[in-house]
C-alpha cells in the first residue's frame, strides 16, 4: 500500500476508520470478486432465486431436494459479489477556495476525497478521480493499485482553486460517460441553480449510480457574522459589491435556508445520499457517520 503523504490523510484518522467498510447502497458493477452486491448472478453465499434447468446448466447447482418433491429440475441462483467502482468528483472552482478560520472548502474536500480513496483501495476496490472547475481538470479512471493511490494523492494535493463552476454540464457529462453502475461521490459547495443541480442528480440516479453528495460550506457563509461595511468579491468573476452586513443579514440567511431546504428535499426525493457539512466539522466524524449509516 502506498505511503500516506501530502498531509491529506492523517494516520490516526485512518486507523479509526479502517475498522469500517465503504459500502454501496444497492447494486454495483465491478470486475472482480468482492464484498458488494452485483446485478449479475453468480455463486456467492447469498441465495437469489430458483429457475428451471435448461440443457447446458451446471448440474452442481441443481437442488435435489426440490427435485425429490416436484420431480422437476431447478437451478439455485446466487447473487454475485463484486468489487466497487467509486468515482470521486471534486469541485475546484473559485468559490471552493474561500478560506475561513478552518482552511478552505477545497482543503476540506481534498481530505475527504483522499481518505475515501485510501479506504477503498485498502479494502480491494477501485477509485477514479474527476476534478473540475470551468472544465475537467483531472479525469483518471477507476483503478485499485498502490501506485494509482499515490497519483490521486499527488493530484489532490496540487489541485488549485479558480474559475467559474460548470458543475451542471460536468455532472451531466459524467452521468453518460460512467457506463457501469458505480458509487459516485461529489464534493462541492453547490453554488449553482438548485433545480438544475437536482436535474443532474436525477440523471445520475436514472443511470443507476449510487450517488452521495458532500455539500461543503464555510461557517462564514452560514452565519454571516460580519460586523462592519465590507466589499464582497465574487470568487468566480470580477464582480464585487460594497454592503453593510447588518442591513442584509436577515434576508441573506433566509435565502440560504430556502436554498438548503430545497437541496435536502430534492435529494430525498431522488434518493441521493446528501451530506451537508461545515469546514468546522471534524472530517473524521463526518466520514464515520457516513460509513456507519451505510453499514446499517
Amino acid at each position: 500500500m502506498s505511503n500516506i503523504d501530502h498531509n491529506l490523510v492523517e494516520p490516526q484518522v485512518l486507523a479509526k476508520l479502517s475498522k469500517l467498510d465503504v459500502r454501496a447502497r444497492g447494486v454495483v458493477e465491478g470486475s472482480f470478486s468482492g464484498m458488494h452486491k452485483s446485478p449479475h448472478k453468480g455463486s456467492s453465499v447469498e441465495f437469489a432465486q430458483y429457475r428451471k434447468y435448461v440443457p447446458g446448466d451446471d448440474i452442481n447447482n441443481l437442488d435435489w431436494r426440490v427435485y425429490a418433491k416436484t420431480d422437476r429440475f431447478y437451478i439455485k441462483e446466487f447473487e454475485a459479489d463484486t468489487n466497487l467502482r467509486c468515482h470521486l468528483i471534486v469541485d475546484s472552482s473559485g468559490s471552493m477556495g474561500y478560506e475561513g478560520k478552518n482552511g478552505s472548502k477545497l482543503d476540506y474536500a481534498r481530505k475527504l476525497a483522499a481518505t475515501f480513496a485510501q479506504l477503498l483501495i485498502q479494502q480491494g476496490d477501485t477509485v477514479g478521480l474527476q476534478c473540475f472547475a470551468e472544465n475537467m481538470v483531472h479525469d483518471i479512471p477507476a483503478r485499485g493499485s498502490a501506485k494509482h493511490l499515490g497519483t490521486i494523492f499527488t493530484l489532490l494535493s496540487e489541485l488549485p482553486s479558480g474559475g467559474d463552476t460548470q458543475i451542471i454540464r460536468i455532472l451531466h457529462d459524467l452521468a453518460e460517460k460512467i457506463h457501469r453502475r458505480a458509487m459516485i461521490i461529489v464534493f462541492s459547495d453547490c453554488f449553482t441553480d438548485v433545480e438544475e443541480l437536482l436535474d443532474c442528480f436525477q440523471h445520475m440516479k436514472f443511470r443507476k449510480h449510487d450517488l452521495a453528495v458532500f455539500h461543503i460550506m464555510d461557517p462564514d457563509e452560514l452565519d454571516f457574522e460580519f460586523d462592519r461595511s465590507i466589499r464582497f468579491l465574487d470568487m468566480e468573476s470580477a464582480l464585487s459589491i460594497v454592503s453593510e452586513p447588518s442591513m442584509i443579514r436577515r434576508e441573506y440567511l433566509n435565502e440560504v435556508k430556502k436554498y438548503r431546504d430545497r437541496m435536502k428535499r430534492g435529494c430525498r426525493e431522488f434518493h441521493v445520499d446528501y451530506r451537508f457539512v461545515k469546514t468546522s466539522d471534524p472530517y473524521d466524524q463526518v466520514l464515520t457517520d457516513f460509513l456507519l449509516e451505510r453499514q446499517r
